[in-house]
Formats: C-alpha cells, structure tokens, sequence
C-alpha cells in the first residue's frame, strides 16, 4: 500500500475549509414561544408555560404544540414514577 491509500483508509484528508453550522436557530424558536405566550395570555410558572416552554417536540414523541389542543387537557399523558 501506498502512503495515499493509507492516509485514505485511515480517515486523514486534507483540509478543506470550514463548513457553516446549520443547527436550530434557538432565537426563532423563542421568539415564536413569546409570541404564543402573548397571545394566548400565558403567564410563567403556569402549567401551560411550563408545558410551552419544556415539553418535547411532536416529532420527538411529545405533545402536539400548546395551541393545537385545549389547555385543560396539559396534564393528560404524562407518566410519573412508580411509587
């Protein structure tokens, strides 16, 4: 083996500049939850806040979001410890 083929197989390439992180952009995700909370006149520490602000994404298994469902229904689904 040649030293190309082996700097190949061992993953070493050569650099090849810096690519653009392209994660979630948490500002608009906290601005869309401010606006729902303006809208919907939630207030922070309220069950409803705290279900806007921490439950999982529906794609992640979670609930469908805050404004899809009536806020009566926030503790429905949810699995506590076993005592």
């Amino acid at each position: 083996m040649d030293l190309d083929e082996l700097r190949r197989l061992a993953g070493i390439n050569t650099f090849k500049g810096l690519t653009p992180y392209e994660g979630s952009n948490i500002s608009v995700t906290g601005n869309e939850k401010g606006q729902l909370m303006k809208e919907k006149n939630i207030q922070p520490g309220t069950p409803e806040w705290f279900q806007l602000w921490f439950s999982l994404p529906k794609f992640m298994g979670g609930e469908p979001a805050i404004g899809h469902r009536p806020i009566a229904s926030v503790g429905s689904g949810f699995r506590g410890r076993k005592k």
